[in-house]
């Protein structure tokens, strides 16, 4: 849970993959298989204009609940 909390916290303002790779040390296999399951979760939206992976306002609540666990 660990990746997910920190690749919806990296994206909250957009991100590319190579930004969200590096903040969460992920490789490029581990970034796709993360970046499908936030994406068909509805935790994170893509916008194809900008290129850049955000997240939504579902990722937010889930963040929130994220950190107050922790």
């Amino acid at each position: 849970m660990d990746i997910v909390g920190l690749i919806l916290e990296v994206a909250i303002e957009g991100a590319t993959k190579g930004r969200i790779m590096d903040k969460a040390y992920l490789t490029v296999l581990q970034l796709k298989d993360y970046l499908f399951l936030l994406l068909e979760n509805g935790l994170l939206c893509y916008g194809k204009g900008i290129g850049m992976y955000k997240t939504t306002e579902k990722g937010l609540r889930m963040l929130t609940v994220y950190n107050d666990i922790n």
